[in-house]
């Protein structure tokens, strides 16, 4: 299902389950009921709950919002590291030069196609990516300089499988959800709360009050959407994406 088809869905069950339940209350009202005693202490307590959960909310979305970002940091990183191993690769003798740096080429086409698809299916990095990562490694630190030149530009490369390897470390812990189980149920009730103080006003079935309680309700749904759809760095509709490999190694993709 799209995501954004989950968003409609979302937001327009928020609106029609607010707006039956009103409905329904101002049927089953009392003839006598006045909405205009409603205590001044749940007017306070409906704007402290609201301030409380705006809150939440704001830090939940600057939460996700800066795993994504440090997502993409990884890729950038990993991606930056492999183009300098190749570069660097020039002061070797052809045939290794052009080893490694097919080695590397390999390596990112299946990061960009095979292996970005399993991050966004399955949450997960694949073995077949460790093993041509490993084959990198090894190409660059079996190789024994045979100038003085070749031993200078050795250790630079070695640092930077190292940094390859710390990023495709860190992108692999990444792949998954990034909010706990806990967190969810603390939004999902906040909402349910806050979205419920709306009929502890006696809310009446005038058209501006039921188009401000369906606005609201959307907009929480809204909030609630933008936190799911942050919270998988990789694989969800504003995720990471593989564009520093695809604009190092233009041909990556095949």
């Amino acid at each position: 299902m799209s995501d954004w088809l989950v968003l409609t869905l979302a937001m327009a069950a928020a609106c029609i389950v607010v707006l039956a339940v009103t409905l329904v209350r101002h049927r089953t009202a009392r003839e006598d009921e006045d909405p205009s005693e409603t205590p001044d202490v749940i007017e306070y307590m409906t704007m402290m709950i609201g301030v409380v959960y705006a809150i939440v909310l704001g830090l939940a979305i600057a939460g996700v919002w800066e795993a994504r970002s440090v997502a993409q940091d990884h890729v950038q990183a990993e991606a930056q590291a492999l183009h300098e191993i190749s570069e660097r690769v020039r002061v070797y003798p052809p045939d290794v030069r052009d080893g490694i740096r097919d080695d590397v080429n390999t390596y990112v086409g299946h990061v960009v196609t095979t292996e970005w698809k399993s991050m966004a299916d399955k949450g997960e990095v694949t073995p077949r990516g460790a093993e041509l990562f490993a084959r990198i490694r090894q190409d660059v630190t079996d190789y024994q300089p045979r100038t003085d030149f070749e031993a200078q530009a050795y250790q630079p490369l070695v640092d930077q499988v190292s940094a390859a390897d710390d990023a495709r470390s860190a992108r692999a812990e990444s792949t998954g959800a990034t909010m706990p189980g806990v967190v969810w149920f603390g939004l999902i009730t906040g909402a349910v709360v806050t979205v419920g103080m709306i009929f502890a006003l006696q809310i009446r079935r005038t058209t501006r009050e039921l188009i401000l309680a369906g606005l609201f309700s959307a907009l929480i749904a809204f909030l609630l959407f933008l936190i799911w759809d942050f919270d998988a760095p990789y694989s969800r509709g504003i995720a990471a994406s593989a564009e520093p490999f695809l604009a190092l190694f233009p041909h990556a993709r095949g």
